[in-house]
């Protein structure tokens, strides 16, 4: 809870607040440690995206927006401090304030911030932004804000929330992290279209120039408000921004070997391990660097979309996943450099995954009575581990079986549903190589059990069309996780965001049990109380069997050209490219 001087009648106005505790650093505090506040100033940054664009408004719905809008062109009242799980320190709002309850949160702007035309940043752009994104915003806007009861404007430079009833102790600092949009500058009428017109923004860069699906370059904003700021030492380093977009994997891989960008995060063990070997790795011009992360490492996975009837059944799903044979896939692919998944937050405290229930989450589960497996409530329960053969015989006659209960069986090398007759078909969906080679494996895995998948190798674009939609029976997908998780995992597993487009929650979870747990995590006050509500969570996930779980990479792998440099210290989230700078 945001610490207070004694009591509420002695609220105070606060440079930063955190979720749970006091925030780290103190008022006048020069930088945060992960910055180097000497960087130097210049020079240009590219960097590849995989994928596609379509639109320039990342706060909608419609479209694919471009990267990294958020930060570099459109502020938030508060910046995050990334070596805390949830503190966030003033940006455009100089301080913040609000009660033990967290009933309000007001938020004092400061009075030198301005837009990048000049104009001042006020409370009406405040208030005018949580009203547009609230009605007309991407279904996560519209979730957090509709639980605010009104905003006002105090004085010259205040905006007061009222969240009386909201029960949502995250609610001010996710109100903190609100994009502020300049109200001059956007029709509400259509706002909900896509654009390629620049935003305009309060941030340290503005939009110089976009090549539709291409490329968008940013420029820093000579006249920025608050490069002075604190929060902001060390950090928008390079002049001049540009993202390129590849639509091939290899393409994207071989662009950055030639120099065409500058760094790379590589998420393929093999790749990392053998495709390297090239003259700028050799004489140093490259260089290959893991940096640690204290976040959970978050779940991917093959997701089952639970509105398709034939994955309804929740020992279907649980066969599915024991069919997938990691070992195999880890050694034949991946040189055995990853790790299997066992949990939503895997590698942090508040990850189930090897522990049993204590007494809170066993209070909090308590009216959900058979919810959770006994294996996962006592913390045995692990993805199968298969002898990496390719065959193991083990894990597909307990895969068989459950098929059986569930009213399949194995009539030659087909299976199908005993009562119709009907095959066990799916389709599988991708849309890079990465994700059809590891989608094909799956394929070799369930042909064993007699089910015959295909897969379906799409488009970016489309791929992202039936995602969105739920128009698909399985796909990849990852989901990230923070060492402070709140509202957002209502728009992942929320039984409200189950049938609405645009949310996270692909597989399609409606439980009460899941809801009551998101809910016991947002009003925690304590952060005790907090971990047992998100490892409760995790056990209800895990006794869903919603997707089959893949694996992590123990840590950040990045490639970079020298000139691209570093500060000495990686912060808790790991590394931050706005942190780096260009070799003078």
């Amino acid at each position: 809870m945001l610490a207070l001087a004694g009591c509420d009648a002695f609220a105070q106005a606060r440079h930063a607040i955190a979720m749970h505790g006091e925030p780290a650093l103190p008022a006048g505090f020069t930088h945060q440690a992960y910055a180097n506040p000497a960087a130097p100033k210049g020079g240009r940054l590219v960097q590849g995206v995989l994928g596609t664009f379509d639109s320039t408004n990342p706060f909608i719905v419609k479209g694919l927006a471009v990267a990294s809008l958020r930060g570099y062109v459109i502020e938030s009242l508060l910046a995050r401090g990334y070596d805390e799980p949830f503190t966030l320190y003033g940006l455009l709002a100089r301080t913040v304030e609000t009660d033990t309850a967290r009933s309000f949160v007001t938020f004092t702007l400061d009075p030198a911030a301005r837009f990048s035309d000049g104009k001042p940043v006020t409370p009406a752009d405040v208030i005018f932004s949580w009203q547009l994104l609230r009605d007309k915003g991407r279904p996560n806007y519209r979730t957090y804000y509709t639980k605010v009861v009104k905003a006002e404007a105090i004085g010259e430079h205040s905006v007061r929330f009222d969240l009386t009833g909201s029960d949502d102790r995250e609610l001010p600092l996710i109100l903190g992290l609100m994009p502020v949009l300049a109200k001059h500058a956007i029709d509400p009428a259509t706002f909900e279209e896509t654009t390629f017109e620049p935003p305009v923004g309060s941030g340290p860069y503005t939009l110089a120039e976009v090549k539709p699906g291409q490329s968008m370059t940013l420029k820093r904003n000579p006249d920025y408000w608050g490069r002075d700021l604190s929060i902001n030492r060390g950090l928008w380093n390079f002049d001049e921004i540009r993202f390129d977009y590849y639509r091939d994997g290899n393409a994207h891989f071989e662009a950055f070997k030639k120099g065409l960008y500058d760094v790379r995060l590589e998420l393929d063990p093999g790749r990392w391990q053998t495709a390297y070997d090239v003259p700028a790795v050799r004489d140093g011009r490259i260089v290959k660097e893991a940096f640690a992360s204290g976040l959970p490492k978050g779940i991917s996975g093959f997701v089952l979309n639970t509105r398709r009837p034939i994955f309804s059944d929740i020992r279907v799903r649980e066969a599915i996943l024991t069919l997938f044979d990691f070992q195999w896939v880890n050694h034949n692919f991946f040189f055995d450099l990853y790790e299997r998944s066992a949990s939503y937050f895997d590698g942090s405290e508040l990850s189930a995954h090897g522990r049993p229930a204590d007494a809170r989450e066993r209070a909090l589960l308590a009216p959900f009575p058979g919810a959770i497996r006994a294996d996962i409530m006592s913390g045995n329960w692990t993805p199968p581990v298969t002898d990496g053969s390719g065959r193991d015989r083990d894990t597909l006659k307990r895969a068989l079986a459950l098929f059986a209960q569930a009213g399949y069986e194995l009539k030659g090398t087909e299976l199908r549903e005993r009562a119709s007759g009907r095959p066990f078909t799916f389709e599988i969906l991708t849309t890079t190589k990465d994700q059809e080679r590891l989608a094909l494996a799956f394929v070799r895995d369930l042909k064993r059990a007699g089910i015959a998948a295909h897969v379906r190798a799409v488009d970016a674009v489309q791929f992202d069309r039936r995602r969105i939609g739920f128009d698909f029976d399985m796909m990849e997908y990852r989901w990230d996780q923070s060492l402070s998780p709140g509202n957002e995992q209502s728009f992942y597993w929320g039984a409200a965001a189950a049938d609405q487009e645009g949310t996270r929650n692909y597989m399609g979870v409606k439980s009460p049990v899941a809801d009551a747990m998101i809910a016991a995590m947002l009003s925690a006050e304590r952060r005790e109380d907090f971990v047992a509500a998100t490892r409760a969570l995790d056990r209800v996930l895990l006794s869903g069997f919603y997707v089959v779980p893949l694996f992590h990479l123990p840590q950040q792998w990045v490639a970079r050209w020298t000139a691209i440099e570093h500060p000495a210290q990686t912060s808790l989230f790991g590394f931050l490219p706005e942190t780096w700078w260009r070799r003078k």
